[in-house]
């Protein structure tokens, strides 16, 4: 057996490619394959199919009759599973049941069926294991699960996009599907994961972990491993008289298990779901806004500090061509140590402040008081300046903002941090560009070295976000007001640091509940994401919130070829996508995949968390075919659409970037129809395509959005979100209200614009509720159907943690047929009112109910948009649209 170094690979953290060309050692490359016949096949790992435990919402592509996706997050009297981070307080439970829709939407009529455990198919005692080129090989016995147990995935935290895999490497490897799974490291599972407080057994050779597919000596207590076949000692651990004996150890009875390690920082503490240490927030304020911005940015901070736990501490800095620190020992007013802000602040100057008798971090039990005062203290901009030439030294502020958290173990050695527990925070409210001292801009793009002066301010500020991270500290950037901030400086600011920077349009109602959850995300620092395969299986890509590892494991295993991520942070809003290739043919009857989450987490107890899935292989397309998730699926390929479209011209060639992938998964998965060049789409993909054709007409590709800060926010977002987040980003959720209160899931057409109707139209970053001018003319009924469209909504958008906010206003909003504004409504759906009755009822069949009437009110409701249909535009491809699942 010889060790064999995989093939291309690349990792997109903002995009940066990294290319592994031995398993020790990556290179940065600046290529990012995608969709070329010359490129490595695309980077996809495949989650364990997930296990439904009583009071656990299973995968929203897996195909099970009647159970709800955790893509659509709305509460039924059944119990749903409670999330363990932290959230802001969210709005009342919306308990009303919601109907099924009229046809189901990906509905299989298999059952889950039980889990039969592998790890008890133990090899015998008496049998000699053969040694074979310097190699430890085992006679591999197959226990008697069954085909159905790889359907199931066990973890939210990974979604795989097909739960079989093909032996084929030609076919495995084909681009415009491909294969891959999204990885959501801080994703919380209720019921939690079983809890290991002991050191792991790992593989002697390549450093997987024991799990509970390994075959096992119950004689000797020798286990074989999944990825690289070695046979390992357990230290006696293993032996057992039985296989019975060996499911009472979690690593061998679940494929999810946590390995926690709190060494001396906690002796004997076990972290507890329901509370959490918090950490130093320090607020870094622009003081160069108007009045009317400035009366709504103290409503929101004040607000703000009152929703604050009693014992976290807060610092406020204000920047504009100076930095202002407040000094909280000072209770009858407010009071602040001054620094210049035209060039970073010497150590000589940021000892004195930390030494010096000043407060700069007080818990807000003992400082709410001084905290409010600080807050009416604040003055508008008096100069006649305009807002984009005013002086901001956001740069020098963010310096001054760490060495407060920082605080005297600035003089440690900068390999040892001090911390309170997990992520500080810092939370820049900004309203204007970054324009002066380190890392800023000028104030006019016509400046005749602005290029190379915003190559260099970008540099400067993504070091600075780096140096936050090594020093346990994320930074969120929250940007409200009409004035363009400069979104790629701050993006690599907030990025570098593991934090997000949101667009609002002014400092009201939505920066203030942006700023409470950004305040309350419960984020792990130290991440690392490793990722093992079996069988010639390699990761070709990744893109999510982190970076290429550099780690040197050949002194501990021999033949480590796991793919190492450092993640930014860990929190469970993010997610990171993994593309798959096969190197060849697959013989085996199984494949593996393992992923290692390590962090520590906000308790300063360090977690492993291990995740091992199996997945059977295939011959044939079509068993592959009834295997792929469309879901997970779409996410993945829109991913890494959207890495390649950095700016709106991008994004336009994008769009057609859709359209060949769709016709050549047609031609290689599909079948031509006699007599015709039409080709027919898979019928076991029928929600794939709809789901591309979402993407390519929404405001990730689309021109819905106006400006080019906000495009670029929001894909950036999308890039490193949830795959709940991610899903309805793509393809939005339409939800009727019907009479009692209940709600009925429509395909989201522009045919449920019905004039009697009340719709919300869940898209991820926005929530739209739409009122038919037939129902709003009802004063008490349409009364009450805004109100239950209303806490629908609100619930629907209370576990996400960060919402992008376009220029129209909050993120609820609400749009009355007939009005100008029903247009951002409209443009969101997909036109089907031009299409044939027959095709009409078969992709909306709900219009079968209407009377001839309501047909008629129907159409002309319509606006006059001239946008091809999805049956249009699948036929200009030359491709056949497949049935409604």
């Amino acid at each position: 057996m010889t060790n064999q170094p995989p093939p291309q690979s690349s990792f997109n953290a903002y995009p940066v490619n990294i290319h592994p060309s031995n398993p020790a050692e990556t290179k940065l490359s600046s290529s990012s394959p995608f969709l070329s016949p010359s490129a490595p096949p695309s980077r996809f790992p495949p989650p364990a199919p997930p296990l439904l435990q009583p009071n656990q919402i299973p995968s929203p592509s897996i195909k099970i009759p009647n159970l709800a996706s955790p893509s659509n997050p709305i509460r039924t009297p059944s119990p749903l599973p409670v999330p363990h981070l932290s959230t802001p307080p969210g709005p009342p439970v919306f308990s009303s049941p919601l109907q099924p829709a009229a046809v189901p939407f990906r509905t299989s009529p298999a059952t889950p069926q039980p889990l039969a455990l592998s790890s008890g198919s133990s090899l015998p005692a008496s049998s000699s294991p053969q040694v074979l080129n310097g190699f430890t090989q085992l006679q591999h016995q197959i226990s008697d699960t069954t085909e159905e147990y790889s359907h199931l995935s066990d973890s939210p935290n990974v979604l795989f996009t097909a739960h079989k895999v093909l032996k084929q490497k030609k076919l495995a490897n084909v681009p415009s599907l491909g294969f891959g799974a999204l990885v959501s490291p801080g994703q919380e599972v209720s019921p939690g994961p079983q809890i290991i407080q002991r050191d792991p057994h790992r593989c002697q050779n390549c450093g997987a972990f024991s799990n509970l597919y390994c075959n096992i000596l119950l004689g000797s207590g020798q286990w074989q491993c999944v990825i690289c076949r070695n046979l390992n000692a357990s230290e006696g651990e293993y032996i057992a008289s039985s296989k019975e004996e060996l499911r009472n150890l979690p690593e061998l009875s679940s494929p999810l298990v946590e390995y926690v390690q709190t060494g001396n920082k906690r002796p004997g503490f076990i972290p507890v779901s329901d509370s959490r240490v918090t950490a130093p927030i320090v607020l870094v304020i622009d003081e160069c806004l108007d009045e009317s911005h400035l009366q709504h940015l103290q409503s929101s901070l004040h607000a703000f500090v009152d929703s604050l736990p009693p014992t976290t501490r807060i610092g406020v800095v204000l920047y504009g061509r100076t930095v202002s620190v407040y000094d909280f020992s000072e209770e009858l007013s407010a009071c602040a140590d001054v620094l210049p802000g035209g060039k970073s602040p010497s150590p000589e100057s940021l000892k004195a402040m930390v030494y010096g008798t000043g407060i700069y971090l007080s818990p807000i039990h003992a400082s709410l008081p001084v905290a409010h005062t600080i807050f009416s203290s604040l003055r508008p901009f008096k100069l006649n300046i305009p807002e984009a030439s005013r002086d901001r030294c956001l740069g020098a502020a963010v310096e001054v903002a760490l060495a407060i958290i920082q605080g005297p173990s600035a003089e440690v050695s900068r390999g040892v941090v001090k911390r309170p527990g997990g992520n500080s925070r810092i939370v820049v409210c900004a309203g204007g560009p970054t324009t002066y001292g380190p890392g800023s801009v000028p104030h006019s793009f016509g400046h005749p070295n602005y290029p190379h002066l915003e190559k260099t301010a970008l540099k400067w500020m993504e070091n600075l976000g780096r140096e936050a991270h090594h020093r346990g500290t994320v930074i969120d950037v929250l940007c409200a007001g009409t004035c363009p901030v400069r979104v790629p400086i701050l993006q690599c600011l907030a990025k570098a640091s593991g934090g997000v920077l949101v667009l609002h349009d002014d400092f009201g109602e939505a920066f203030g509940v942006n700023l409470q959850r950004a305040s309350c995300r419960a984020a792990g620092s130290q991440g690392l994401l490793e990722v093992r395969c079996s069988d010639d299986i390699f990761v070709s890509q990744v893109i999510g919130p982190g970076e290429e590892a550099h780690i040197d494991s050949n002194d501990a295993f021999r033949n480590d070829g796991a793919l190492s991520v450092k993640m930014f942070s860990v929190e469970e809003t993010q997610s990171f996508a993994l593309f798959m290739e096969a190197r060849a043919d697959i013989k085996s009857d199984f494949v593996y995949f393992q992923f290692v989450i390590q962090f520590s987490n906000v308790y300063q107890a360090d977690i492993s968390r291990v995740i091992t899935v199996r997945f059977p292989t295939v011959d044939t397309v079509s068993a592959y075919l009834e295997s792929v998730q469309d879901e997970a699926a779409a996410v993945l390929i829109a991913k890494k659409t959207l890495l390649r479209a950095k700016n709106f011209n991008e994004a336009l060639d994008m769009q057609s970037t859709i359209d060949e992938r769709v016709k050549d998964i047609a031609s290689k998965f599909g079948s031509q129809l006699p007599k015709s060049k039409l080709n027919q789409f898979p019928k076991e993909l029928s929600l794939l395509p709809e789901l591309l054709f979402h993407l390519r007409r929404g405001p990730l590709l689309g021109s819905i959005l106006g400006h080019e800060d906000e495009r670029s926010v929001l894909r950036n977002l999308f890039l490193n979100a949830s795959f709940d987040l991610s899903l309805r980003m793509v393809a939005p959720r339409c939800l009727m209200h019907r009479e009692g209160g209940t709600f009925e899931e429509l395909p989201a057409y522009d045919l449920a614009m019905q004039s009697d109707a009340a719709v919300v139209l869940d898209h991820g970053t926005d929530v739209f509720i739409w009122l038919g001018t037939e129902l709003a003319a009802q004063e008490g009924k349409s009364a009450a159907a805004l109100a239950a469209c209303r806490t629908l909504a609100e619930e629907l958008t209370e576990m996400r943690i960060f919402f992008f906010f376009p220029s129209e206003g909050s993120t609820i909003k609400l749009k009355i047929e007939g009005s100008s504004q029903a247009r951002y409504f409209v443009s969101r759906l997909i036109p089907a009112h031009k299409d044939p009755p027959y095709e009409q009822e078969a992709r909306f069949p709900q219009l079968r109910t209407l009377s001839a009437e309501q047909r008629t009110k129907l159409k002309s409701s319509f606006l006059n948009f001239d946008d091809p249909s999805f049956c249009e535009w699948m036929r200009s491809l030359k491709v056949l649209p497949p049935e409604p699942s």
